[in-house]
């Protein structure tokens, strides 16, 4: 059985049968997308790349 740590709290889990993973449970996982959704998770980007797509946008 193939062991993980999940990413949020650092707790101990197994791979298998995990409808969580990669993380330990449920709250871990909401906790993690939260940050997604609030920004404090982020892929920086080029600002003319941004730009760029803004417009592409707005041409549809």
């Amino acid at each position: 059985m193939m062991r993980i740590t999940c990413p949020i709290c650092k707790k101990r889990t197994t791979l298998e049968e995990n409808p969580w993973r990669p993380f330990c449970s449920k709250r871990c996982k909401l906790l993690d997308f939260g940050a997604w959704i609030s920004g404090d998770y982020r892929i920086e980007g080029n600002e003319d790349e941004e730009e760029d797509e803004r417009r592409d946008n707005e041409d549809i």
